[in-house]
């Protein structure tokens, strides 16, 4: 959908209030209900839908009625919300042309008040050449849920991040000046992509100065993931400015390494087919590729002052893997506790079975306790996970004893039940009412049919008689 900035000065600020309940409402609801956008507005007499009938004759919002009726944000009323906003700061005060579209944003020319040009870049994610940003991007970190919109918010605010970082650092970034919804606004450099330019007057300097860059942000921690001729920029002096930077990635990522030289890859395949420069067979070139290790030892030199903690960039940073090495001793020495806990626990539980199926004596536990006492004095010396098994063992040993002097009787003269044989009975029955009443269920249902087909056949011979009568007539 093209930018038409014209609409922009007709809109009245109850149209922008509804755009804006329409953006608040979408915080929640895929599709906004009518009610809950006049309740956020807070127009009176019917006015919110009669700006709603304005922003749709505008294609700054979108009408859903089939399944669920209610109103959503196309891209163009987000970008009239951006604009508004960066209008309001006094950043910028009109529109121009577009000077460049990538499967990601647009990218327009913006002027102030005060005639400077700036550059102003719209991010657009959900194009059909770049729809699966769930795999490549780390956006929604552990979200579910997510709308296109509220992605391209997300990548424009890293993208502002990280050039506000690395210019602040010295790296040769745009300048970032302001980051509004899904919009950065930046310094307009002075150059083309690298990727129209067919010859240069120095492509060792300019080699070497891609090179060098690459090893310089992994030497800070990061890595671009996306260094190529399409996102650097020379002017006439043949001086490189890097962009585009929302993919970035540390160098404690998983596949940073491969990363890392794909990026050095791109740059070497570059030079060999369109500007015709061998790097491999210029030997005044200090290093043909950078490398990798070196540069993450810089990196681990620099410690906590790295931009990939700074940022926060994708990846498994030091700090991390130090956590999960302490939390891996942490479980290993509970693991240990755990085991040695098991198995007094087994040991307490086995003696609960067992005074389970004992009768209760006053004889037999004072029996268990004398055996106990004994055997503990017995073992005095030993340590205390033996002296436990050897208590537990003297008490099992005692109830015995009582059990056969008792002979199996209870507190009242009669042979105590075993319980196991019981059990087993009292779940043979279960199991054969349960039996029994499918049977019967089953038996039911054979004679519905029956009795359903006897109906439908009497109906047949029926209707075959009166069709027969009614041709005899």
């Amino acid at each position: 959908m093209k930018l038409d900035v014209n609409v922009l000065r007709y809109l009245s600020k109850e149209d922008f209030r509804v755009l804006t309940a329409v953006e608040m409402g979408q915080k929640n609801h895929e599709i906004v209900p009518m009610p809950l956008i006049d309740s956020i507005s807070g127009l009176k007499h019917g006015g919110a839908f009669r700006c709603l009938k304005t922003l749709l004759q505008h294609k700054l919002v979108h009408h859903e009625g089939q399944k669920y009726d209610g109103y959503r944000l196309t891209y163009m009323g987000y970008d009239f919300l951006a604009i508004k906003a960066l209008v309001a700061r006094g950043h910028i005060a009109g529109v121009g042309r577009q000077i460049g579209v990538g499967k990601e944003s647009d990218i327009f020319e913006v002027t102030n008040d005060e005639g400077e040009v700036f550059a102003l870049k719209l991010h657009r994610l959900g194009r059909t050449s770049f729809r699966d940003v769930k795999s490549k991007r780390d956006y929604l970190g552990t979200r579910s849920n997510y709308s296109w919109l509220y992605l391209s918010r997300l990548a424009a605010l890293k993208e502002f991040a990280f050039m506000k970082a690395l210019g602040d650092h010295g790296f040769p970034v745009p300048v970032a000046i302001d980051n509004n919804r899904h919009a950065v606004l930046m310094e307009l450099v002075d150059g083309q992509p690298l990727v129209q330019v067919r010859e240069l007057a120095h492509p060792a300097a300019v080699y070497s100065a891609a090179m060098d860059l690459i090893a310089r942000l992994a030497a800070r921690g990061l890595i671009h993931c996306d260094f190529n001729e399409f996102n650097l920029l020379i002017d006439e002096e043949e001086t490189l400015t890097l962009i585009d930077f929302p993919q970035m990635v540390s160098v404690s990522h998983p596949n940073a390494e491969e990363l890392f030289d794909r990026d050095v890859e791109c740059i070497i395949r570059f030079f060999n087919k369109k500007i015709g420069y061998m790097p491999q067979l210029d030997e005044s070139l200090p290093s043909i590729r950078p490398s990798f290790q070196a540069a993450v030892a810089e990196a681990a030199a620099a410690g906590a002052s790295g931009l990939d903690v700074e940022l926060a960039a994708s990846g498994f940073n030091k700090n991390h893997a130090k956590d999960l090495q302490a939390f891996l001793d942490g479980s290993e020495v509970q693991d240990d506790a755990d085991d040695q806990a098991g198995s007094d626990s087994e040991e307490g539980c086995e003696d609960e079975d067992e005074d389970d199926s004992e009768p209760s004596s006053s004889d037999a536990d004072a029996a268990s306790d004398s055996g106990s006492e004994q055997l503990l004095d017995e073992a005095g010396d030993l340590p205390d996970a033996q002296a436990a098994a050897a208590a537990a063992a003297a008490a099992r040993a005692a109830r015995a004893a009582a059990r056969q002097q008792q002979g199996g009787v209870d507190g009242e003269g009669s042979i105590a039940p075993s319980r196991a044989p019981t059990d087993i009975s009292f779940m043979g029955r279960e199991v054969q009412q349960r039996l029994v009443q499918q049977r019967q269920k089953a038996a039911a249902r054979a004679v519905n049919l029956k009795a359903s087909r006897n109906v439908s056949k009497a109906k047949d011979k029926k209707a075959r008689k009166t069709a027969s009568a009614m041709a005899d007539w």
